[in-house]
């Protein structure tokens, strides 16, 4: 009994003076070598020594109601002193045997034990402990040391055998793994569905009305309504004006409604169908020739043939000869077995299972719907049509013509080596001049009240007076066109040393000679300065002169291949050199290259820009016509390919949205050119009418511009 009386105050330990969650358990001595060394996690132990405790107890009330003496009480004793001893040892471990047994006993299974130590670090970057072994320090200021990272396959291999494996995530900041309770799977899951965490909180409550002025004696506000709660809104019809608007715009597309599946051939042909599918399409069989008279069992007579029809049969090729003979029969009885049955069905299946089937897609496309939608030819009067007046005098073919800034009068140079002036409107030659050589280009000069005309004949070229004009204009152009003789040749800086002003007595004017030929001379707008071109000349292929000072000088750039015309910008400082193979774009105030337009043509023969200036077309000696539009690119918007030879001269009209060219083949073609100041749209090109009339001398044609 005495077993009995020690044991029972030991439950009463464990049952009556169990600590309260709020109590601190006392913790066994350590050592001091223990002090440095790693912290282990006892709370797997603690639940073991508890459960022991509890098994402890339970055997002590089973003795108690047995009839065994005070020896079996001593041995229960005994055993309980051995199990706790054995406890504390797996439950710290590092303990000694020779600690004080009832430190240990009175041990708290409070649920703070359970947990293991929690890293006090703070806020403090867990990379700041990658390089050291422990992680942190728990509450007792003590390192707590990381756990050896498991192997992946090990780790791989524990996971598949533990079926609650999902329900852990690795803490990192206290390097363990925490297993998560069903109520916090619930709460992620409902935050994963976007729902509130706790499961009673309701998203839509009901409406409570704070206010219900039903019974109410004072309103919040006794404000009369105000007047804009029964007039339309303006800012709503002006959105609705601009939805409507969108909607017939097309900015705004409503979905279609689908279709339903109407009604369908269940055993029709789907050869027909349309629709088009992901897989590959279905192709159908070729249906066979349904039967017709021939093989019906009872013939009309003409179609059963005679003994000798069929003894004819057998002198034929196999190929040629009739698949079948019609027979004739009285009745469906009489009607025996065909024959060839079995044969035929047999050679269907083959041809539908080897015989390959390609579906060939053919494209019904109207040929006028190929055609660009132009505008009518009506609608782009007024253009020239058919031949008004004809100017006859010149002996020989004419080879450049030029009208007068007014368009009163035109001059015209021919082969014969004269000039002629003739006045527009009448046909009337006004002027004559003998130049002597064959005239290349003559060149009015723009200005309205400067009737001087320059011509190229050869290595000179004239600048000649018309005399037309009042006697002060008249005056003005004499000074205008008279030379000191000692100043005739100035070679100095950049002027050229090839060119010479001379006076020229006999025409009364200037001459400016030369050492090559010169084949084209350009005015510039102001009617001061004028180019000239000479393509066979090697250093001096261009030359700007400049009338007022009786100055010459060379482009300051150098220019590669051989120059065929140049032209200046109608409004800038900008100045247009046409080789044979490209188009030099150059700005004369800055003294540099601007752009380089690729023509793509063999040969070019002619330049003329647009009067708005961004737009410009190049003749070559092949027939061919290139637009260029110089905000566009650098290559050709069109190439129009209208004349059979060589292009000998393009222009563009100076008030309408026309340009012209004319060729070899003595035919001038007009076209309708229309440039948008628009920059998203694009010219407008549309060929109106070509012109006959020019008799052809030397296999090429007698006029050179329109």
């Amino acid at each position: 009994m005495k077993g009995k009386k020690k044991t029972m105050p030991k439950n009463d330990v464990h049952e009556e003076e169990a600590p309260l969650p709020s109590e601190k358990v006392p913790s066994p001595p350590v050592s001091d070598s223990d002090s440095d060394s790693d912290y282990e996690d006892s709370s797997a132990d603690d639940g073991e020594s508890s459960a022991s405790l509890d098994s402890l107890s339970e055997s002590e009330l089973e003795d108690d109601s047995s009839e065994n003496g005070g020896s079996s009480g001593n041995v229960e004793a005994e055993g309980t002193e051995s199990s706790l001893d054995e406890d504390i040892v797996n439950g710290e471990g590092s303990g000694s045997e020779n600690s004080d047994l009832d430190q240990q006993v009175v041990e708290s299974d409070s649920s703070e034990d359970e947990v293991a130590p929690r890293n006090t670090i703070g806020d403090v970057p867990l990379k700041w402990y990658e390089d050291e072994p422990h992680i942190g320090y728990d509450i007792k200021g003590k390192k707590i040391k990381k756990k050896e990272k498991q192997d992946k396959l090990d780790s791989f291999l524990a996971n598949v055998d533990d079926s609650k494996s999902w329900r852990k995530i690795y803490d990192e900041y206290n390097d363990e793994v925490v297993e998560l309770t069903k109520d916090e799977i619930k709460l992620v899951r409902r935050l994963l569905k976007n729902q509130a965490p706790h499961s009673d909180f309701d998203p839509y409550p009901d409406y409570v009305d704070w206010y219900k002025w039903e019974d109410a004696k004072h309103p919040l506000s006794n404000a009369p309504e105000p007047k804009r709660r029964f007039i339309p809104s303006k800012w709503e019809a002006k959105k609705v004006v601009q939805y409507v608007r969108a909607i017939r715009k097309g900015t705004i597309t409503f979905d279609k409604p689908k279709e339903e599946d109407g009604p369908y051939l269940l055993w029709g042909d789907d050869s027909g169908s349309t629709e088009k599918s992901n897989h590959l399409a279905y192709i159908p069989a070729p249906k066979q020739k349904l039967p017709g008279h021939d093989e019906s069992y009872n013939p009309p007579l003409e179609y059963i043939p005679t003994q000798e029809e069929i003894n004819s049969y057998q002198l034929m090729f196999e190929e040629d000869r009739p698949k079948f003979i019609p027979k004739r029969f009285t009745s469906m009885r009489s009607i025996p077995a065909y024959e060839n049955a079995m044969k035929e069905s047999f050679e269907r299946c083959l041809d539908l299972y080897l015989c390959p089937r390609v579906r060939k897609k053919r494209l019904n496309i109207d040929p006028e719907s190929l055609k660009p939608k132009l505008p009518s030819r009506k609608e782009l009067k007024p253009y020239p049509i058919s031949c008004y007046i004809e100017y006859k005098g010149h002996e020989d073919a004419v080879t450049s013509i030029s009208v007068e800034a007014s368009g009163q009068w035109m001059a015209s140079g021919s082969s014969d080596g004269t000039v002629r002036v003739w006045e527009v409107e009448t046909g009337r030659c006004l002027r004559r001049w003998e130049v002597g050589e064959a005239v290349s280009c003559v060149s009015w000069n723009p200005l309205p009240d400067m009737h001087i005309l320059a011509v190229s004949a050869g290595q000179d070229v004239l600048l000649l007076n018309t005399g037309l004009g009042d006697e002060e204009l008249q005056n003005q152009i004499k000074e205008l066109l008279w030379i000191d003789s000692s100043t005739a040749s100035d070679d100095s800086g950049d002027k050229a040393p090839s060119v010479s002003w001379l006076k020229d007595d006999k025409h009364m004017g200037l001459r400016l000679r030369h050492f090559k030929t010169v084949t084209a001379v350009e005015w510039h707008r102001k009617g001061d300065y004028f180019s000239t071109v000479m393509p066979t000349d090697i250093l001096f292929k261009v030359l700007i002169h400049q009338l007022s000072k009786k100055l010459t000088q060379k482009l300051p750039f150098k220019l590669r291949g051989l120059a065929v015309r140049s032209t200046f910008h109608p409004s800038r400082s900008i100045f247009f050199v046409c080789t044979k193979k490209s188009v030099r774009v150059y700005d004369l105030l800055k003294t540099k290259l601007i752009k380089k337009l690729d023509t793509g043509l063999r040969e070019a023969s002619s330049i003329a820009v647009h009067p708005g200036g961004d737009n410009l077309i190049v003749g070559s000696k092949e027939g061919k016509m290139c637009w260029f539009d110089m905000d566009l690119s650098s290559k050709p918007y069109k190439i129009l390919k209208c004349h059979p030879k060589d292009i000998n001269n393009v222009i563009f009209h100076r008030s309408y949205p026309l340009f012209a060219s004319c060729s070899d083949d003595c035919t001038a073609y007009v076209f309708h050119g229309m440039v948008y100041s628009d920059l998203n749209q694009n010219p407008l090109i549309v060929p109106l009418e070509i012109l006959r009339g020019h008799t052809s001398s030397n296999g090429r044609g007698e006029s050179l511009a329109v």
